[in-house]
């Protein structure tokens, strides 16, 4: 076996070489696809001998997010059917988000018994989120309207899936939706807001008991909650496998020719997310004075989870313990954060801001600003709660479409790529939740990023169990 300083240049030189023979190909398209396909295989496999030197979890699922895409592009037969592995990934994440986010959220109430705490959070996350959302908006209608993408497209003429069409909803619809009836349906359903309500209210009430009633109580979340987070922990030894199963099925099924058609809608949510990411998101980090090198780095893995599942969820308990391991105090990320998931998806709102308008566009609808403001806003306050699994947003979309007599093909053809500007909208939703987390505790003024376990969340062994 080569000595470990040799793995490294070794892929370096295999990775060069396939670089610039590509754009030699690109420039001059003169190199054989055999030739090419040759060198990008070569890479991965100076890629796999990078991941077995560097025994990390999140390189090791970047790298099996460039192996998928390779099997999708060159296997796409083979390809579709590996969403299993990708299915049975998001599964297991499932069922640890809602035992998590009650444990998490009933201690970080109760175990600290400081109810002017909890009020002051409260009020503090709200407009936080509200703020940070509503620019959101703003930037993804600016961005639609001064790039109108949307006038000329036509719904691809293959469809690879269907959704089903959500009911029209009024203001009594989406109020009674924030409110939990079963609150074991709605941790199977994946109801995070009615979750998270349940969970503040049932921690509220722990509080008004007494001491020696309330201690069992607590002492079983904190359990349950360590309990979860090596539950995650054993979980993400999977998750190379399932992010790379996932990017395999979205690029076969796929393929790359669907993007001729919407490549100007996919392009601008993607330079609208960045914009807000250097224009709003950074700002408040620097502002906070959040140490970025450290942040940066522990968001990489729940970001490239996030982006390869399209799905908030499946980011969450890592997202929660990568936030710990920066000095971001438990019982402020385990109130933060769930309640960012109902009321923080900056890259969901900017998309439904985006896509709501682009909807119209294709359909030939000329909305006024004030219309289109008031179809945005509805969307926002229609988007609290929305589960974060993929194609929850499309349903939104669906249902709001549905209340402003809006067609449904455009819809349809946004599906066609719905699942590459997902996994931009996801990525942001997680930043943004991070970011809120260390900011509220910041603002509290309990942020320690001197805590001795920073480094072992986010650049754990694999190895080590």
């Amino acid at each position: 076996m080569f000595k470990s300083r040799y793995i490294n240049f070794l892929a370096l030189i295999i990775i060069s070489i396939t670089a610039i023979v590509y754009l030699t190909d690109y420039i001059f398209g003169v190199v054989s696809e055999g030739t090419l396909a040759f060198l990008r295989w070569a890479s991965i496999f100076g890629l796999v001998l990078y991941g077995i030197k560097k025994k990390s979890l999140t390189t090791w699922i970047l790298v099996c997010l460039v192996i998928g895409a390779s099997v999708g592009y060159d296997f796409p037969d083979v390809a579709v059917h590996l969403r299993v592995l990708s299915k049975i990934f998001l599964k297991m994440i499932k069922t640890i988000v809602g035992p998590l986010i009650f444990a998490t959220l009933v201690y970080g109430i109760a175990g600290h018994s400081d109810i002017k705490q909890v009020g002051r959070m409260g009020w503090k996350s709200l407009l936080y989120f509200e703020v940070v959302t509503t620019i959101a908006l703003f930037i993804g209608v600016a961005a639609i309207n001064l790039f109108p993408v949307g006038m000329g497209i036509e719904a691809p003429a293959a469809m690879h899936e269907q959704i089903t069409a959500a009911k029209p909803q009024t203001w009594q619809d989406i109020i009674l939706h924030i409110f939990p009836e079963n609150i074991a349906r709605s941790m199977a359903e994946g109801e995070v807001l009615q979750i998270v309500v349940f969970s503040v209210i049932f921690g509220i009430g722990l509080i008004m008991v007494p001491k020696d009633k309330r201690k069992p109580m607590v002492d079983f979340t904190q359990s349950l909650s360590e309990v979860m987070f090596k539950f995650t922990n054993i979980v993400m030894y999977f998750a190379p496998i399932g992010v790379g199963a996932a990017m395999a099925y979205t690029v076969g099924h796929m393929g790359l020719t669907i993007l001729e058609n919407l490549f100007g809608l996919l392009l601008l949510l993607y330079g609208a997310l960045l914009v807000f990411s250097l224009l709003v998101l950074l700002p408040i980090a620097l502002i906070a004075r959040i140490p970025l090198i450290p942040f940066i780095k522990a968001i990489k893995q729940p970001v490239s989870i996030a982006f390869a599942t399209t799905s908030s969820e499946a980011a969450l308990p890592r997202a929660m313990e990568a936030m710990e391991s920066i000095g971001v105090p438990r019982k402020i990320v385990s109130f933060v954060m769930p309640m960012g998931y109902s009321f923080n998806l900056d890259g969901t709102t900017l998309y439904l801001s985006l896509a709501s308008i682009f909807v119209a566009q294709a359909a030939g609808i000329d909305l006024s600003l004030g219309e289109q403001l008031i179809m945005v806003f509805t969307l926002m306050v229609t988007s609290k709660g929305v589960a974060g699994i993929p194609r929850a947003s499309l349903v939104i979309l669906m249902g709001t479409a549905a209340s402003f007599n809006l067609p449904v093909w455009p819809i349809m053809a946004i599906l066609g790529i719905d699942e590459l500007m997902d996994m931009a909208r996801t990525s942001i939703n997680v930043i943004g939740n991070c970011l809120a987390s260390a900011f509220i505790a910041k603002w509290e003024g309990e942020f320690d990023p001197n805590k001795e376990h920073g480094e072992e969340v986010f650049d754990a062994d694999i190895q080590e169990p």
